[in-house]
């Protein structure tokens, strides 16, 4: 039997599953068939065909109400993605440490939670800050994570954080909705996020979205109150949007970081 292809020359039902399983990101939590059907645009016995091949093979799973939900199997392939895209960034961290002389992260968020998947330490000073890859928070606080959700539409946001809770990290982490959307709204309009010992006591960070990425992204610069003095954010802060502006366009053409 001939394989249908896609006006692309792509195989039509491959690309059609991964727009489902994208579809049912987008849902935040789960579906039914006849939700995928009205969003995606294909018949009925598509959709019903192509969600019991994705159950099968563990990408997506049925829940007890009938509806259907990202599947287990999709963690591995994440993550495993998420680690190799810090170490193809890592070159770029790196030079912007050279520049400020403070530690650079990435992060991207996955399940509702900031994930750190790359970070390159200053080795200018005997004080660094350092976190640990792979190392899982809310986003509501973290720098990088404001940055990303000040992107977002506030009823995203809203839905996130229903979710989550806000919990507090500190006596500085932002624990109301409604405050905390028109601070991404200022974030949103400076173009960089701080984060002013909402994680951790003594530790400023400043964050920049990576516009384009395939899933929110953000890389930071992290370093102790002392020393991320307002003026070193001011001066900081436009090398952190360089290297996200860098990050953007190296994912837009898929070639490596040289």
């Amino acid at each position: 039997m001939a394989t249908a292809r896609s006006g692309n020359g792509g195989v039509q039902s491959l690309q059609r599953a991964f727009e489902l399983l994208e579809r049912l990101a987008d849902t935040g939590g789960e579906a039914s068939l006849s939700e995928l059907a009205a969003s995606s645009g294909l018949p009925m016995p598509t959709i019903h065909r192509l969600i019991r091949t994705l159950v099968t093979l563990g990408y997506v799973r049925q829940n007890t109400n009938r509806r259907y939900a990202l599947g287990a199997r999709l963690i591995r392939l994440g993550e495993n993605a998420s680690l190799q895209f810090g170490t193809w960034a890592r070159p770029l961290l790196a030079e912007l440490v050279d520049e400020v002389g403070e530690t650079a992260n990435l992060a991207v968020l996955e399940r509702d939670e900031v994930v750190y998947v790359a970070q390159v330490a200053s080795q200018r000073h005997s004080m660094r800050m350092f976190t640990e890859v792979g190392r899982r928070l809310l986003p509501h606080g973290t720098g990088v994570g404001k940055a990303m959700l000040a992107s977002f539409d506030p009823d995203d946001v809203r839905a996130l954080l229903e979710r989550t809770g806000m919990p507090s990290y500190t006596d500085h982490t932002h624990t109301d909705v409604d405050t905390f959307l028109d601070h991404l709204a200022d974030i949103a309009e400076l173009g960089y996020s701080l984060d002013e010992s909402e994680q951790e006591l003594g530790v400023r960070c400043i964050a920049v979205a990576v516009p384009g990425a395939p899933s929110p992204t953000a890389v930071s610069v992290s370093g102790p109150e002392g020393r991320l003095t307002d003026e070193a954010v001011r001066r900081i802060a436009p090398a952190v949007q360089r290297t996200a502006k860098r990050l953007s366009e190296q994912l837009a053409t898929r070639q490596p970081v040289e």
